[in-house]
């Protein structure tokens, strides 16, 4: 096994969900997950895509994320939205409360760590 690897999800299945029904605000955003990496210790990595709708999250984990394609708000509560498109990255922290509001279908590659 290598020591590495790629985010290439040439080949691999994504998996598919939704935002929980009580989390919804508006829409009905569907996600498509393509988890490349699961490490002991916690760690995850891969690729998320996630049609237009808004939904409440909460962190209780790390994440960077690097956006791919589209184009999302990403509101904590009590704070300014922020405008996220291909290119911009972000870190969301573990207590992390808000929204998130995908305005064009977006693509990020991710990193978390529990």
């Amino acid at each position: 096994m290598a020591n590495h690897i790629t985010f290439d999800i040439g080949g691999a299945e994504p998996e598919f969900g939704a935002p929980e029904a009580d989390r919804i605000v508006s829409g009905n955003p569907q996600f498509q997950t393509w988890n490349l990496e699961e490490a002991a210790g916690g760690l995850y990595a891969g690729i998320w895509e996630a049609t237009p709708g808004k939904w409440r999250i909460a962190y209780d984990e790390w994440e960077y994320f690097n956006v791919l394609s589209g184009h999302s708000i990403v509101t904590e509560d009590g704070r300014e939205p922020v405008h996220l498109r291909a290119g911009d990255r972000m870190i969301l922290r573990p207590g992390f409360r808000g929204t998130w509001e995908v305005i064009e279908t977006t693509r990020k590659d991710y990193v978390i760590k529990l």
